[in-house]
């Protein structure tokens, strides 16, 4: 669905991103982490068409970003860090201009944004001007314009920022939930670890450099450690840093008889993020 090969993105002598290359299957969600800096919303601006690249290729479902832009925003959907919505307009006016300017009209105008409604469960909001809702209520609103023409790839650039756990949780499920029942690539950038955790692939990005890509499992084995943590019966702490989680039962054997309490810690996508950000090498094997 997203093929990048070589891009890089700069300002004058600034580099925002450094000749980085990867791919998204379709179907899948996708995350690109990164602090803020790193050169995400600059990625996502140029597969969106709304940046030029200074050199190498990007295409999304075999268009090229820069020759058949046209094409390319045919197929996608995007959630900005901003709105760009009205807040004087209520919900469902706010969806129905948008509607129109993809060339939805009369019934299918309609039905489009019924089923925008639908899927993001904001029906009981339409009746109210946008500007009155709650952050949570605000980026449901603002999925649901992405998704009235159904697009074949979701863009979601830091979609939960500045909202509360219970909120960003409830955002996650809808997201999840539509991605299972329509197939549709996701595209998520983000700095919450936690997001990406359920990602198929994952991409952590650093200073406009690639730093890592693989699966969550893939990056937990490859960049940080387990930790096994033994309390003895005679009051001894123990701590052991494992390279694999299966190297804690010869040491915990070694001490059977005397263990008054044994924990294993796992590492996280967190202790990887934070690995690598702190100048762990960069893994060019996707």
């Amino acid at each position: 669905m997203v093929q990048v090969e070589n891009l890089s993105k700069s300002y004058g002598n600034i580099e925002a991103v450094k000749s980085i290359s990867f791919s998204v299957s379709e179907g899948n969600l996708f995350s690109f982490l990164g602090t803020n800096g790193a050169g995400k919303s600059t990625t996502i601006n140029i597969l969106t068409t709304l940046l030029a690249k200074t050199s190498g290729t990007a295409s999304v479902g075999g268009f090229d970003v820069d020759k058949d832009a046209d094409r390319v925003r045919s197929l996608i959907g995007v959630v900005f860090q901003d709105s760009v919505l009205d807040i004087l307009l209520s919900v469902r006016e706010n969806l129905t201009f948008r509607g129109s300017l993809y060339g939805l009209r009369g019934s299918k105008l309609k039905g489009a944004v019924e089923n925008a409604e639908k899927i993001t469960d904001i029906s009981e909001l339409a009746a109210r001007p946008y500007g009155k809702l709650s952050g949570g209520q605000k980026r449901r609103v603002d999925i649901a314009r992405a998704l009235l023409h159904m697009p074949k790839l979701l863009f979601l650039d830091e979609p939960t920022t500045g909202l509360d756990p219970k909120t960003r949780r409830d955002i996650w499920l809808m997201i999840r939930q539509l991605q299972k029942t329509t197939g549709m690539t996701v595209f998520l950038t983000t700095h919450y670890m936690e997001e990406a955790a359920e990602s198929n692939d994952i991409v952590i990005i650093h200073k406009g450099e690639i730093k890592a890509h693989g699966t969550p499992l893939e990056l937990k084995t490859k960049y940080c450690t387990d930790l096994l943590k033994l309390t003895l019966t005679t009051g001894e702490y123990i701590e052991h840093k494992l390279s694999k989680t299966i190297d804690a039962l010869p040491i915990i054997e070694q001490h059977k008889d005397n263990i008054a309490n044994v924990e294993i810690i796992n590492g996280t996508l967190d202790d990887v993020f934070q690995n690598l950000s702190e100048g762990g090498q960069r893994d060019n094997a996707n």
